[in-house]
């Protein structure tokens, strides 16, 4: 579906990108943010970090384009989001892949192929 994907922008640099996608989750799950059921979060790591936002529905995108602004928390921190309509939308593997890559913590090992 055409549409369902946000672009956001005016992330912390800073911090690791799971955070950054938890909090992001968060608000834009909350209604008084205008949010609603997401599909994805990826988080975009580079000097201008940005984030693609992939809801389940069509007018939850539209609404969360249609906000005034969104301000994210963190820490005690503010960051002003720039929150854009964004053209490309993910496919359901590219979804998979990114929601495996999301939950794979550095920390856990990478399961070795079973022999055959």
């Amino acid at each position: 579906m055409a549409g369902r994907t946000v672009r956001v922008g005016g992330l912390p640099a800073d911090l690791p990108p799971d955070r950054v996608a938890d909090k992001l989750t968060i608000h834009f799950l909350r209604s008084r943010n205008g949010g609603g059921e997401i599909a994805d979060v990826q988080v975009l790591a580079g000097s201008q970090a940005c984030a693609l936002i992939t809801f389940e529905a069509l007018e939850v995108a539209q609404r969360i384009l249609k906000a005034k602004s969104h301000v994210l928390s963190i820490g005690g921190k503010k960051y002003p989001l720039e929150v854009t309509a964004h053209g490309a939308e993910l496919s359901p593997d590219e979804v998979a892949r990114s929601r495996r890559l999301l939950t794979r913590r550095p920390w856990q090992p990478r399961l070795a192929p079973r022999p055959a």
